[in-house]
């Protein structure tokens, strides 16, 4: 029963990050007032708020006006669900597990943020880069091993910052370093093989909008960094693979 409650805890929850990533910084309360339909404004029902089911239920049109509803909602529903599944399936119920579901759900907001504004919202980035030191050290089999872990953390955010600086501005935002100390801290020692799976993501989805521009387009393309570095750690951290082994693997051949 554990994991079907969790599952659901991660759509619910999910559901309300949603809801909290649109009002923030727009002067709507957080907590109060009731949600709209994002296309005539109509007070939503409480069948319409139910995770995934509603969507599923309506078949992605909204039951006030029939607009088409954004699948954004029950995607990332059903992925915080499977995110907190997993973490409880790899760390099991410990002290740790409160602390990372609070950093999944952490990372949901700053992503879906980043994702509608390009900007990663310090009212949420320090959060979740305590939470994710917290965690990391809970984690950590050792202090030695967590102290092996920030001097890894803190090497990928230079990193980072660095190339911000180098390239002022244009490759990436400086507030990706922050967040990359972050993700470092939760996953330890995945941490180099995340950030590694985070450029090969961004370069083959970067390919891929290039390849649908029109022809002779030279418009430049702004794509967030934050929501490749998330997918890149959490797929390190939770298959354990390590793509320094792939690369052996394919040099021996």
């Amino acid at each position: 029963m554990v994991p079907t409650l969790l599952f659901l805890l991660g759509a619910i929850v999910a559901s309300f990050v949603g809801v909290f990533v649109a009002r923030l910084n727009t002067g709507q309360s957080i907590v109060a007032g009731r949600s709209r339909c994002d296309a005539c404004g109509a007070p939503l029902s409480p069948f319409a708020l139910v995770p995934i089911v509603s969507y599923v239920a309506s078949r992605g049109r909204a039951h006030c006006c029939g607009a088409s509803i954004s699948r954004l909602a029950p995607l990332t529903e059903l992925l915080l669900g499977v995110l907190f599944v997993l973490a409880h399936l790899l760390i099991g119920v410990s002290l740790a597990l409160p602390g990372m579901l609070l950093s999944l759900t952490l990372l949901l907001a700053l992503v879906l943020y980043d994702l509608a504004h390009q900007v990663l919202p310090s009212v949420l980035l320090i959060p979740f880069v305590v939470m994710s030191a917290a965690t990391g050290f809970l984690l950590s089999a050792s202090l030695a091993v967590f102290l092996d872990t920030l001097l890894i953390a803190f090497s990928i955010a230079f990193s980072l910052a660095l190339i911000h600086f180098l390239s002022r501005g244009r490759a990436m935002g400086f507030a990706d370093a922050p967040f990359a100390l972050g993700l470092a801290l939760l996953v330890g020692p995945a941490a180099f093989p995340g950030l590694i799976f985070s450029f090969w993501i961004g370069a083959c989805i970067g390919i891929g909008i290039l390849l649908k521009r029109p022809r002779g387009s030279r418009m430049g393309v702004e794509v967030p960094f934050a929501p490749f570095l998330a997918l890149g750690f959490l797929f390190a951290y939770f298959t354990q693979w390590n793509p320094f082994i792939f690369a052996a693997v394919l040099s021996s051949h």
